[in-house]
């Protein structure tokens, strides 16, 4: 049997969690630059608020409602994301954190335990501890176990936010219920074909011919069938290092000199680094690319990347700053206004594992280099220690102008008991 574990509208309860009068209170968190609504309160969603809304429009029904808005509070939500694991997992040693705010559990050997019961128990310990509500489904394989979990969810009176799907029964009772297009794994395109098909629900998509499912939807659609008919096919995911590390930056203004871009392509090879060595890979493949800004048709427009396929791998700061301020060189191009620009890593090798060689290598005085620069900035705070090629004055922010403290993370904002 497996659990889904998922937090109800997990931004809004973080930020509920230090400010309970906003129970029952419309809620919204912003993304970053505090630019579009990236989570609802259930109030919220009543007021017709749609994810994704860009907060611009919505300003006039913020106010009309009352309805109270958050900056994204990264350092808070994924501290509590951590708490609310750490207690799920203590119900099953077999894990599979999904996202921020999900993970499926494996019940192997829990035949004689009653999983509603553990189920229960999951949710309110979590909640008691934490302060964040979560639904909890569970079924034989992983697709149900989300529709069981959605089923949780929607009818929180009924089901004690706690929905097991254990007989053949309740399963096609649920898949029935479902439409086809609310199915994990089905995206909108798929959707709408299966719709155009007289296809409406989960259940009718289990009832289709396996070739058919495989045409249309590849060994990906056959798995995901197999799995809603109860057939565990979907087994839990082991945390995979990510395959390319990108850092990207829209500017707050346009940029037109070569030495203003190479500040920022510095940076942003710095913090791929950092992101390299923090997963113990070395990349041997780099892109840089800028682009103009393209909302202002009025100036002239230009756009462009470059591969460079480095000579070792490395995920040392000073040297990937050196090959991407050269690959800069080579596509910069002088009267242009430039808004945006980033870059990516890829093609990893784990740096435990690297292949010498005979031409061209890392330097190896860079390794203790960077993870004491790394140590540095873990204790006092990112970007206290910088290349000389990086602006030691500028540290870039977020527009945050709704920003609520980071209680959990920073001794200087740790909540307050007024007694």
């Amino acid at each position: 049997m497996f659990a889904l574990v998922d937090c109800n509208n997990f931004y809004a309860s973080c930020e509920r969690v230090f400010r309970p009068g906003l129970t029952g209170k419309p809620v919204v968190v912003l993304s970053n630059n505090d630019g579009c609504v990236i989570a609802r309160s259930n109030e919220a969603k009543a007021l017709g608020i749609p994810m994704g809304a860009p907060a611009f429009k919505y300003e006039k029904l913020f106010r009309k409602h009352n309805v109270h808005v958050f900056s994204a509070n990264f350092a808070l939500y994924g501290d509590m994301s951590s708490r609310v694991m750490s207690i799920a997992g203590e119900f099953s040693p077999e894990m599979e954190i999904y996202s921020i705010d999900e993970a499926f559990l494996k019940f192997t050997g829990f035949e004689n335990f009653d999983l509603q019961a553990v189920g229960t128990r999951m949710h309110e310990r979590v909640g008691k501890w934490t302060g964040i509500p979560i639904s909890v489904g569970i079924a034989p394989t992983k697709a149900l176990a989300k529709v069981a979990n959605r089923i949780a969810k929607k009818f929180p009176g009924r089901t004690g936010n706690v929905y097991l799907i254990d007989s053949e029964e309740k399963r096609v009772k649920a898949l029935r219920w479902l439409p086809v297009e609310d199915v994990w794994g089905i995206g909108r395109q798929h959707s709408a074909r299966l719709r155009s098909m007289n296809i409406n629900t989960a259940f009718d998509f289990t009832r289709i011919d396996d070739k058919r499912v495989r045409r249309m939807m590849s060994v990906v659609g056959l798995r995901l069938k197999h799995d809603l008919q109860g057939i565990p096919t979907l087994g839990l995911e082991e945390v995979q290092p990510r395959k390319s590390i990108a850092t990207t930056r829209t500017f707050e203004r346009n940029y037109t000199l070569l030495s203003e871009l190479k500040e920022r392509i510095a940076t942003f090879a710095v913090s791929c680094a950092e992101k390299l060595r923090s997963q113990g890979s070395c990349c041997n493949t780099l892109i840089v690319f800028v682009y103009g800004n393209r909302h202002r048709p009025d100036l002239p427009q230009y756009g462009r990347n470059i591969v460079v396929k480095l000579p070792f791998p490395t995920n040392s700061g000073i040297e990937l700053v050196k090959f991407a301020n050269r690959a800069l060189e080579k596509i910069f191009r002088e009267g242009y206004y430039y808004k945006k620009a980033g870059v990516i890593t890829m093609d990893f090798t784990p740096e435990d594992n690297i292949q010498l060689n005979i031409f061209a290598n890392g330097n190896p005085r860079h390794i203790p280099l960077m993870k004491a620069v790394d140590r540095i900035n873990g204790l006092l705070g990112q970007q206290k220690v910088k290349l000389a090629a990086q602006d030691l004055k500028r540290v870039w922010k977020m527009k945050q102008e709704k920003l609520s403290p980071r209680y959990t993370t920073n001794i200087n904002e740790i909540i307050t008991v007024h007694t």
